[in-house]
């Protein structure tokens, strides 16, 4: 198989058919083998029924229904783990993706051998004050922050070699990242593309403002993650040993005053260099601790993202 496409959605009822119509359109004309998963991310309208019915006439159609809604990480991990194809990708359901831009990125995975092909939405037709400049501010930070060079993170259409969505781990709210997490798992030739981006045709944008502050969040999580979560000890161990190093200086220059210097003077307890030296041994102990507990997790976890599915179809 050439093509897995994988779509994440939730309460997209009316742009299901017109979306598959579309996609079916593209495939056939540029004469591609191709599965389209479309996930049902716990939708509580009608979209579950419309997937049913999409298989029924077109084989290629797969569906995996969630119990509950997870996210579109989740949503987005369980079609990666499904996906048969050669090349992988992703797109919205709600018709704000193009999928005529699917052939010539398949052929910059495929020809040029890039791993991952993202998306870049140069011209937006969304809310300047309530999109554009937060997004702008975002993928800004992610840039630097990541050292992807990519200017649109949170475009939902990219294309991955095969071997990308087979390694690497989709949770929590990391969709965002996945170049980012491509490259950490050492898929490093990453590009973009530029893409039409379409106005929305029907019902509204399921995110909020808030996923900006989300994002922001999850951007610090998968920096610490990147450099540090295969070796905890070396921040944790380093700051705590400089702790320690800080509070025993101070214990040792209390101690030498009392004893050589000013032995009739106030008590060590009644200094403030005390609580300082007392503070920081107990402080960098703990960060020691923490570190070297970070290290026994890091060499025992097993990575597993959860999420119940109550339906699968053809797969």
């Amino acid at each position: 198989m050439q093509i897995s496409i994988v779509i994440p959605l939730l309460n997209e009822q009316e742009s299901l058919k017109e979306l598959h119509d579309w996609i079916v359109q593209v495939m056939q004309s540029n004469h591609f083998s191709y599965e389209i998963i479309l996930i049902d991310d716990g939708s509580t309208d009608k979209s579950w029924k419309i997937i049913s019915g999409l298989s029924k006439v077109n084989q290629n159609v797969k569906g995996i229904r969630f119990l509950k809604n997870y996210g579109k990480s989740q949503a987005l991990h369980a079609g990666f783990k499904a996906a048969e194809g050669d090349v992988v990708i992703t797109m919205d359901a709600d018709l704000q993706d193009n999928p005529e831009e699917i052939p010539e990125m398949y052929q910059m995975i495929t020809q040029e051998g890039h791993h991952v092909v993202s998306g870049w939405k140069k011209k937006r037709y969304d809310s300047v004050i309530t999109k554009n400049i937060p997004s702008k501010l975002f993928n800004w930070a992610a840039r630097k922050t990541s050292g992807v060079k990519l200017h649109d993170f949170n475009c939902g259409l990219k294309a991955f070699n095969h071997k990308v969505v087979k390694t690497i781990e989709v949770s929590g709210e990391m969709h965002r990242y996945i170049p980012v997490l491509a490259k950490n798992a050492g898929f490093s030739d990453i590009t973009e593309k530029v893409v039409q981006h379409q106005a929305r045709k029907y019902g509204s944008t399921k995110f909020g403002a808030e996923r900006f502050i989300n994002g922001f969040l999850d951007l610090i999580t998968i920096w610490f993650v990147s450099k540090f979560g295969r070796r905890p000890m070396h921040l944790f161990g380093a700051l705590g040993v400089l702790m320690f190093i800080v509070g025993s200086g101070f214990a040792a220059y209390l101690g030498v005053d009392k004893l050589f210097l000013n032995p009739t003077g106030r008590l060590i307890t009644q200094r403030p260099q005390f609580y300082i030296a007392l503070t920081a041994m107990i402080i960098g102990t703990q960060l020691f601790l923490a570190g070297f507990l970070g290290e026994i997790m890091v060499r025992s976890r097993k990575n597993e993202t959860r999420y119940n599915i109550s339906d699968k179809i053809n797969l």
